[in-house]
């Protein structure tokens, strides 16, 4: 599980930084030719939508290295279970959090799917919802392997003791 874990990570990092890649050259694309006086339409909305893109599969990659949403103050004052205790409620909490999160994106994108980029005519807007699903998916699953590794630990803390 925990390889398919990293590879579903590095899949996530490489379309995040794609995604802010396309957002760096497209905002320097956009300066060079409004300094030259030319008039690229396109640019702001594919900035903001590769910025979106980034942001949704960044904070997917941070809640699987617990890098985000986090409550650190219980977390550092307890120790043994109620610390595994309190990381399995936390967990369970983002689960529940990003279920409704990909539930209601998906109806996000099927809902606008066909509408228009209003600069790129060609261009669906339902590729730019589709990160909130993919992001709440993944999120899903590295909460789910946090809480059976937790639950795990915690089993065995309790047989030892």
């Amino acid at each position: 599980m925990n390889r398919f874990v990293n590879i579903l990570e590095k899949i996530q990092l490489t379309a995040g930084a794609l995604s802010l890649l396309t957002f760096f050259v497209v905002i320097v694309i956009q300066i060079v030719t409004r300094h030259l006086g030319v008039s690229v339409i396109w640019t702001e909305e594919v900035a903001n939508y590769s910025f979106i893109w980034a942001v949704f599969m960044g904070a997917a990659v941070m809640v699987n290295r617990r890098d985000h949403f986090t409550f650190d103050f219980l977390q550092r004052k307890l120790t043994g279970k109620p610390k595994l205790s309190l990381s399995i409620f936390t967990d369970s909490v983002l689960i529940l959090f990003n279920i409704a999160i990909f539930y209601f994106g998906l109806q996000v994108v099927e809902r606008f799917w066909n509408y228009n980029w209003a600069a790129l005519p060609a261009m669906k807007m339902g590729y730019v919802w589709l990160s909130i699903p993919i992001m709440a998916g993944t999120m899903v699953i590295y909460s789910t392997v946090h809480l059976i590794n937790h639950a795990k630990m915690l089993k065995v803390k309790e047989v030892n003791e």
